[in-house]
């Protein structure tokens, strides 16, 4: 890693890893993220691009799926990684590449693309519900561990009417119902801390915009991008924010990256 005196980590759903790899790799070079997680990589395993991942100065591990799935994690600087799991445990015939999860250094990071759930109600947002149940059991037994632990992505949660544009248009979907909302919030109290509002509780903050209704020019946004952090990380918090200008380039993803930065 890095010989600063603190630790950026950032996340990003990427929308697509094989067209958006030139937006992907420019990030990279401008921010050079210690740590970058990655969700919706929309490619079977054997299409990530590893080489152009390590040419940009990162190594990586990758969960692909030909589908809307995928998770991965980088470290620079020939960091190494060492995975822990990349199927979240609870289910054995849930296949879907959604969770990944390592050791970089010190840190244990999670990285996760959680369904969006919609139409809901209904079967898809069912097993949303069913796949954050299954995620607080597992950050249950991580709660146990002392050492420090990151959970970051994509959860497609929407925890307050705070993190949404007119709120009242949001009723219905399966990114704001009651249910999610509820689950969220009691991971949350299981012990973890949502870093961007620890850092700024009351302010406007998005980090994905619809590539409709010209969404983005409008600031008509969600936050569904979270850090998550257990208390031997939580004191460590220095910065965070959301690499907002990102959602402007020319084809690039409809979320933003958002990061972190701790004191080592």
């Amino acid at each position: 890693m890095s010989p600063n005196a603190s630790l950026k980590i950032a996340t990003y759903n990427v929308n697509g890893i094989g067209s958006r790899l030139p937006v992907l790799l420019r990030w990279l070079e401008e921010t050079k993220p210690d740590i970058a997680c990655l969700q919706e990589l929309k490619a079977p395993q054997e299409n990530f691009p590893e080489a152009a991942i390590k040419d940009a100065g990162y190594n990586a591990i990758w969960h692909g799926q030909k589908s809307w799935n995928g998770v991965a994690i980088l470290a620079r600087d020939h960091a190494e990684i060492k995975e822990v799991r990349r199927v979240l445990p609870g289910d054995d015939e849930d296949l879907h590449s959604r969770y990944i999860e390592a050791h970089v250094g010190d840190l244990l990071i999670g990285c996760l693309y959680l369904p969006n759930g919609n139409p809901a109600p209904g079967p898809k947002f069912d097993y949303k519900l069913s796949w954050m149940k299954r995620f607080i059991t597992h950050t249950d037994e991580l709660l146990k561990q002392n050492i420090p632990v990151v959970l970051t992505g994509d959860f497609n949660i929407i925890p307050t009417e705070v993190d949404v544009y007119k709120p009242e248009r949001w009723t219905n979907d399966a990114l704001f119902r009651p249910e999610s909302r509820e689950v969220f919030h009691s991971l949350i109290n299981k012990g973890w801390t949502d870093a961007l509002r620890k850092l700024y509780p009351d302010e406007i903050i998005y980090t994905y915009w619809d590539y409709f209704r010209d969404a983005y020019s409008r600031n008509a946004g969600l936050r569904i991008d979270h850090f998550l952090l257990n208390n031997v990380v939580t004191d460590k918090l220095l910065k965070a924010g959301v690499d907002r200008h990102v959602r402007g380039w020319e084809k690039s993803s409809d979320h933003a990256p958002v990061w972190i930065e701790l004191s080592k």
